[in-house]
This record gives C-alpha cells, structure tokens and sequence, in this order.
C-alpha cells in the first residue's frame, strides 16, 4: 500500500470506481509528465449531489459535494497510474465549476472542499492552482464538477 492508499484510509475514505465518459471523451490523457482529468462531478454511493449553490445548497453543503469531486479525481489519477500512486507527484492544478444562482459569490469557499481533501491526502503535493466559477447550469443538474492536472514522477 503507497503512502496516499494509507492516507485514505486512515481518513476513513473510499475512492470511487474511476468512471467511464458519458460521452465522445477520455476520462483522462497523459502528455509528457502531465496527467489531464476530465471533470468529475459531485457524486457519492447514493448518486448525483444536485442542486444549485446560493438557492438549494449552503456552501458547507457545496464543499462536501466538491469533495466528492476530488475523490473522484484521484480515482482517475490512480488509473492513470496503472493503480500505483507511487507514480504521482502532485497535483498542478484545478479548475472547478460550481452550479449556483447569479447572486452567489462563495464559488472559491465552495471549492476549498476539494482543494482541503487533496491536501490532506496528498500533503503539500496536493497543493495547487486553481480557479473557481459559477456556472448556471452543469451537468444531470449536479452542484460541482472539478478537472484537474497531475504531474507524474
């Protein structure tokens, strides 16, 4: 077990199958070092976490959902890997759309939800850049959907 599968565990966390594209897509593409993911969206055991940001959700909410997404995210990194996490270095960068009324501004509050999960993972390794936006509408009606960009070792 590398240090990130003992990582999860020991915060009590699953990663998800790495999903197949819904559509006319790969889930993720290596060029050079780099490791390019699909957005993953807000789901758990239950299925989509939907709702819009500022109407049905509170950022606290948002957070969870957009935690969900970086589970996913690593999910792919590790298939990416051939299933050994020993191959990753870190994460590069996120950018993340949180599905949310014209009034809320907590876009960035929101994504801390995974920003916070890959650090805690990952360590300093999962820190990165990023951008946040609203979106008004994302897919299946889901509250958040992050892609993201590892480095390889």
């Amino acid at each position: 077990m590398t240090d990130i599968d003992a990582r999860l565990s020991e915060l009590g966390l699953t990663l998800p199958d790495a999903p197949a594209p819904a559509a006319n897509y790969v889930p993720y593409v290596i060029s050079g070092n780099l490791v390019f993911v699909s957005g993953q969206i807000s789901q758990n055991a239950d299925g989509f976490i939907t709702g819009k940001l500022g109407a049905e959700l509170d950022v606290e909410a948002g957070a969870k959902a957009a935690a969900t997404c970086a589970l996913g995210l690593l999910a792919q990194a590790k298939a990416a890997c051939g299933g050994d996490f020993s191959k990753l270095k870190r994460v590069v960068k996120l950018t993340a759309f949180v599905n949310s009324t014209p009034d809320f501004t907590d876009q960035p509050k929101v994504v801390n939800g995974a920003s916070d999960l890959l650090v805690a993972v990952l360590g300093d390794a999962g820190r990165h850049a990023r951008s946040a936006v609203s979106a008004g509408a994302l897919p299946q009606g889901v509250a958040v959907e992050i892609e993201a960009i590892f480095e390889l070792a």
